[in-house]
């Protein structure tokens, strides 16, 4: 009898034993992948190695893996640094001007090299060269100067009307431009290959100083002061009266300055086919057509060459800025393979909060894009993009261009943009969505 008691004792005594280990064992497998191994070894410690272990020296088997991927992320953003990063101290060492060697470089598919040190001195240039001229802006409806440099080259400088920090509700499209955009637009212009944004610095001029002495007429009748700063209304559609004026911080004011392309170029507008209507109570055909680009490719001018895949880059472009304000865009006349240009981004970069889908209809509705966008997009996933934007940005004289809320933004878009790419190639297959042509 006893014998028997015995053994229904240590039955039990089993089965509560292997209960237990049941329950714990995924927490011992736990522990066990979690075991410290030394980098390069495939050992794990053991008690013999107590006496050598030395917990600084030790990762887990995850942390390996991390440090892998940080260390393949940052040589990707030390790559890219050292290709696009500019001296703004460059100068020629034959004494050559910056801002005249700059008007060579445009040709019909860019408008400057991939790199060149001359870049890095002509933006200098832009934003430091003696003011000789100052008159209103030559057209549109945001207001702006036209300025002519020492040397001859005339610019664009469009004020700053907003702190960085601002937020701009309502419409995707509202507000005034933002100056810093286009600096900013620049250089992701640069760093996505695509070279079709006319070079741009910041600059803060003082308008008492460097405008009013050299200004026209024309532009001096539109001076005024409110409180103790000095404003300015300018000419445009917009800009009629004080009530439209643009004022700086006492006499100083900063701006973008956007050089002019050389005077030979002449210029051919296109209306862009998913144009909005900015008007609240009706749609365009593209906001209620999933099909519209079917139409689009019927037409002549998108049904061969360049310019359907580079509208897919400029809504790329415009995506990870924000701009929703695309509405017409502009090709070199009597140029058959020129490039549509993505100047005025100035609608950019209004709210870091809100993701402006519409602006990738071209991208979801046609679901083509160029292979080298697709692979750029790609090497600058994880924070690569806005850790090297940080970088290549530094030496602009209106430098920090952005708040961290809109470096976020520009990261958590060009996933968004990804994401788009996959699914087309889900639904369509690779070979349809991704293309590749002379142009890209």
């Amino acid at each position: 009898m006893k014998f028997k008691a015995r053994l229904i004792f240590f039955t039990l005594l089993l089965l509560v034993l292997f209960i237990s280990f049941k329950i714990l064992e995924p927490e011992i497998q736990e522990h066990k992948a979690e075991r410290e191994v030394i980098p390069g070894q495939d050992y794990v410690l053991g008690e013999d190695d107590a006496d050598e272990f030395n917990p600084a020296e030790v990762v887990t088997k995850k942390n390996v893996t991390l440090n892998r991927k940080e260390a393949k992320r940052s040589a990707i953003v030390q790559r890219f640094i050292e290709m696009y990063a500019l001296d703004w101290n460059y100068t020629y060492p034959d004494g050559k001007d910056a801002l005249k060697e700059a008007a060579t470089w445009v040709q019909p598919r860019s408008l400057h090299p991939e790199y060149d040190p001359g870049i890095g001195a002509a933006l200098h240039d832009l934003a430091s060269r003696r003011i000789l001229k100052a008159d209103v802006g030559f057209k549109g409806t945001q207001l702006k100067l036209t300025l002519e440099l020492e040397g001859g080259q005339r610019v664009i400088f469009k004020p700053q009307w907003f702190e960085r920090d601002h937020i701009i509700t309502g419409r995707p499209y509202d507000g005034a431009d933002r100056h810093n955009a286009e600096m900013v637009g620049f250089h992701l212009s640069r760093l996505m290959n695509y070279r079709r944004v006319p070079l741009v610095a910041g600059r803060t001029i003082d308008l008492a100083r460097d405008i009013i002495p050299v200004a026209t007429d024309q532009l001096l009748k539109t001076f005024f002061r409110k409180d103790s700063n000095l404003c300015f209304y300018g000419k445009c559609m917009y800009c009629k009266s004080e009530a439209d004026g643009v004022c700086a911080k006492g006499t100083k004011m900063e701006g973008a300055v956007v050089i002019f392309l050389p005077p030979q170029f002449e210029y051919k507008k296109h209306r862009h086919p998913w144009q909005r209507t900015y008007r609240d109570d009706k749609k365009a055909r593209w906001e209620v057509d999933d099909a519209y680009c079917s139409l689009v490719k019927k037409v002549p001018l998108y049904r061969e060459g360049p310019l359907l895949n580079d509208i897919m880059d400029a809504c790329v472009f415009d995506y990870m800025m924000g701009n929703a304000d695309r509405h017409h865009y502009e090709t070199f006349k009597d140029e058959p393979d020129s490039m549509l240009m993505m100047w005025d981004s100035g609608k950019s970069f209004g709210n870091p909060y809100h993701d402006e889908r519409t602006i990738l209809a071209p991208l979801y509705q046609c679901c083509r894009i160029r292979r080298s966008t697709w692979e750029r997009l790609q090497l600058l996933q994880e924070g690569i993009l806005s850790d090297v934007l940080k970088s290549i940005m530094k030496q602009d004289p209106l430098s920090p261009l952005l708040t961290e809320a809109h470096f976020k933004a520009m990261d958590r878009r060009l996933i968004d943009i990804l994401n788009i790419i996959d699914k087309c190639i889900l639904n369509h297959g690779e070979d349809y969505v991704i293309v590749k042509d002379r142009y890209s």
